[in-house]
């Protein structure tokens, strides 16, 4: 879709379709090829933003079964936020013209389980991993108080904070969103199974047949 701008409806099924693929063992991975290659080369049009765990067993591309210029990707552990992913996302947005951001988290999250671990134990982290675990504490306080107790229900509540902690500090992306022409999404894989659900979405209505 390089050079033709999807609705955040559009972009969404099509996200949601390649997992489809992806998880039925039916993968068509497209936009590989040297054509998208030489197409692609001048310039990139990703029809969705996906800001992700950095976790090895989350490649984007290939759970969501896209290619080459589908997806504008950044990573950081326990998708943890911070002005280099802000300034990414909203590059996506403003100038490659993303009508979709998806937050993409996952069941066993080192980040979330070394968060919990600290805030239940005492449990400490060295080095820059104590960062990634500070900016994790308020998720895990935040189900906590909710009285969760599955990790699911973490993962989830992280999911959701990460999502509000994007509107809250990016005035870009919430604009967008605010003026229809953007959706904030936030999507939990499954590892086992490699399906992907929806978690919470700013800006557009759930699908139906969206993956639960």
């Amino acid at each position: 879709m390089t050079g033709d701008r999807m609705t955040v409806h559009t972009a969404l099924e099509t996200l949601l379709a390649g997992n489809r693929r992806f998880t039925a063992g039916a993968p068509e991975h497209p936009n590989q090829d040297a054509a998208r290659r030489a197409a692609t080369a001048p310039a990139q049009s990703p029809f969705a933003v996906l800001f992700g765990c950095s976790d090895s067993r989350l490649a984007a591309e290939i759970i969501f079964d896209q290619g080459l210029g589908d997806l504008f990707v950044v990573r950081t552990a326990g998708h943890v936020v911070g002005s280099e992913v802000l300034g990414s996302i909203e590059y996506g947005i403003s100038v490659l013209g993303s009508p979709l951001v998806v937050v993409l988290g996952h069941d066993s999250c080192g980040a979330v389980a070394a968060t919990r671990a600290a805030v239940e134990d005492g449990t400490t982290a060295t080095g820059y991993v104590r960062d990634v675990i500070e900016r994790v504490t308020p998720s895990v306080l935040a189900a906590r108080a909710a009285g969760h107790t599955d990790n699911a229900d973490f993962i989830d509540t992280h999911i959701e904070h990460t999502v509000d902690l994007l509107l809250e500090r990016s005035r870009a992306l919430a604009q967008a969103v605010e003026a229809g022409t953007a959706a904030v999404i936030g999507l939990s894989y499954r590892l086992a199974d490699g399906t992907a659900h929806l978690v919470t979405a700013h800006g557009l209505e759930a699908p139906a047949d969206s993956p639960s």
